[in-house]
């Protein structure tokens, strides 16, 4: 039962305002976290065990169609636009996982809003506003984690290199005559 009792057609227009509002608004405050939130993983954007391998993006197909959903990470003044990674480097590569943090706890919380239809809706439009909210948000969410997880793997490599090769130079230097 709605808190607020609204004709059909306000109900559906404030449905539109609402989402525009919603994804806007979410939008915006993930695009104001601070950088220092966005440089590790937190409970929600860990990366899982089942995602380690790859395997249900693959079965997904998100590399087949991530590209022909649009792209707003550049909306805001300062943002970063996710179409390309801003350097190959580490820093680059950080940065780049940084901001697939940030639209994925963008998306999650766009996500997370939808319950207020509560307020205005009957319980069954509510439900399929609630359905709407995680469908249309899904796709976004998985495209950050897919591209997070080839980020993580590039990152642990050159991690690794660089391990390798300071081990070679630790072999090799000093007086190792027994």
């Amino acid at each position: 039962m709605p808190i607020v009792h609204l004709g059909n057609w306000t109900m559906v227009g404030l449905d539109i305002i609402a989402w525009g509002a919603i994804h806007a608004g979410t939008g915006y405050l993930a695009h104001r976290l601070p950088t220092s939130f966005c440089e590790r993983d937190t409970w929600l954007t860990t990366l899982r065990s089942w995602e380690r391998s790859g395997r249900v993006w693959t079965i997904l197909r998100v590399h087949d169609w991530k590209d022909r959903l649009p792209e707003a990470g550049d909306v805001f003044a300062g943002g970063v636009s996710m179409r390309s990674l801003p350097s190959l480097g580490n820093v680059g590569l950080a940065q780049f996982a940084a901001s697939t943090r940030r639209a994925e706890i963008g998306h999650w919380s766009a996500a997370a809003c939808s319950p207020i239809f509560l307020v205005w809706n009957p319980l069954w439009i509510s439900g399929v506003m609630v359905v709407y909210g995680f469908a249309v948000n899904a796709p976004f969410i998985a495209i950050q984690r897919y591209n997070r997880l080839r980020i993580s793997r590039l990152l642990d490599r050159s991690a690794s290199r660089r391990a390798a090769s300071a081990r070679r130079a630790a072999d090799t230097t000093g007086n190792n005559i027994p």
